[in-house]
């Protein structure tokens, strides 16, 4: 079964906020998200927290280059505070990684234009195809796990490791993801 949710400033609720939230929140065993724009709002990120902690794999797939640079240093600013709960973060080697892409356990595919951002909840017109289809979703874990493979994860600490200019970045970047 497939679903295509479309969404829009228009809308008169934040139709891609909801859908990605009920997403999480019944998540079982797993939550891999592919983004090339990872700055949630803190009811998403709230919700991520909650799923590492009833045990859920959760692992966010982000490049490693950037092409937006404040949005890619606001990214950085989730690592330290989500592996206090067990979310794992992947940067991407191989090229800019611009997909968008959710699984949930074996049960939920999701492909499409929406980033992990405000401006894709709130702003943006995007647009998911959601497939619940073993098939199709086996094809996106093993698509998911190749990308991961050409990435490092994040370990405690990597932010410490640098520059004091790096660090401000990431701080200031930070203050305006209400924005991005």
């Amino acid at each position: 079964m497939c679903i295509r949710d479309s969404t829009g400033p228009a809308d008169e609720l934040e139709s891609a906020t909801l859908m990605f939230l009920t997403a999480i929140n019944a998540a079982r065993e797993r939550i891999w998200i592919a983004s090339p724009y990872f700055v949630p709002d803190e009811s998403v990120m709230n919700a991520l927290h909650l799923a590492a902690l009833r045990g859920a794999d959760v692992r966010i797939l982000i490049p490693d280059k950037a092409d937006h640079t404040l949005v890619w240093l606001a990214a950085y600013s989730y690592f330290d505070e989500a592996q206090v709960t067990g979310i794992r973060f992947f940067r991407y080697m191989d090229g800019f990684l611009h997909q968008k892409v959710v699984l949930i356990d074996d049960e939920i595919g999701a492909v499409g234009t929406a980033n992990f951002d405000n401006r894709s909840f709130r702003l943006n017109f995007e647009i998911m195809a959601v497939v619940a289809d073993h098939a199709f979703n086996k094809e996106v874990e093993q698509m998911l796990l190749t990308d991961m493979e050409q990435s490092v994860e994040m370990q405690p600490g990597d932010l410490d490791e640098k520059s004091y200019w790096f660090k401000l970045g990431v701080r200031l970047a930070r203050l305006t993801a209400p924005i991005q």
